[in-house]
């Protein structure tokens, strides 16, 4: 089991910056690829940023590309998500994911089997 847990969510003005943090404990592995979600209410959870094991690739949702950017600290299990110019319609509640297994289609939600609790953005205009 993996556990992965969110933090660095709060309540920012249009134009403003948050970085989100995600730890993983558990039976972790550096070699898969980690991403981040985000689900406003009443819609679909939808793709926000990926990051492959070693860093070496990145990958991003076209409506949050030039604006944040993943990190990852594979000797601290960590993800980030530096989250720039944010808008209010970035607002949501932002989910860590991790494979059991990686397949492919870093974009897709079921490729992800561990979730985190979720932390919630809000951006206000």
């Amino acid at each position: 089991q993996v556990q992965l847990v969110e933090s660095g969510g709060g309540l920012v003005q249009a134009g403003g910056s948050l970085r989100l943090s995600c730890a993983a404990s558990g039976r972790t592995s550096s070699s898969t690829v980690m991403g981040w979600f985000r689900q406003a209410p009443g819609q679909e959870r939808e793709f926000v940023s990926a990051i492959t094991s070693s860093g070496g690739n990145t990958y991003y949702a076209d409506s949050v590309k030039g604006r944040f950017a993943i990190y990852r600290d594979n000797a601290k299990n960590t993800v980030d998500l530096q989250m720039n110019s944010l808008k209010p319609e970035d607002t949501a509640v932002y989910y860590c994911a991790a494979p059991a297994h990686y397949y492919g289609g870093y974009w897709m939600p079921q490729s992800y089997d561990y979730w985190g609790q979720g932390t919630q953005v809000t951006v206000s205009s």
